[in-house]
């Protein structure tokens, strides 16, 4: 009986023991990230503790301006980049954020602004 209970309990512990894949930003799929016009910017989540997946779309090949400003407008982070035409998944790091409400938009070269949006830093 001693036997029985100890077997069960390893089989308990080996099945609790399964490795759970977390997927990366290049992994995810489905609505999450889906933009449905021809640009924009999307987050994964709008409440972000030190980094969140983004989608910037593009309809031509270039390069975009991200400026990331707190709740007083101020421009607390930006970032010049190429993309590519169509989804590009990168990643927003925010560990050096105060928690506080910021936007996060998106400008070509130009200057002309493609996409904006707001998250929460907790």
């Amino acid at each position: 009986m001693k036997k029985l209970g100890l077997i069960l309990v390893t089989l308990f512990l080996f099945a609790g023991c399964t490795k759970h894949d977390i997927p990366t930003p290049d992994q995810i799929t489905g609505t999450d990230l889906k933009i449905a016009s021809a640009v924009g910017i999307k987050l994964q989540s709008s409440f972000v503790t030190s980094e969140v997946a983004m989608n910037v779309k593009s309809d031509v090949a270039q390069t975009v301006t991200v400026k990331i400003t707190d709740i007083a407008n101020k421009v607390v982070s930006k970032s010049t980049m190429d993309v590519k035409a169509g989804d590009n998944i990168l990643k927003v790091y925010t560990n050096a954020f105060p928690s506080s409400a910021y936007r996060i938009a998106l400008y070509d070269a130009a200057g002309n602004q493609l996409g904006i949006t707001d998250f929460n830093k907790l």
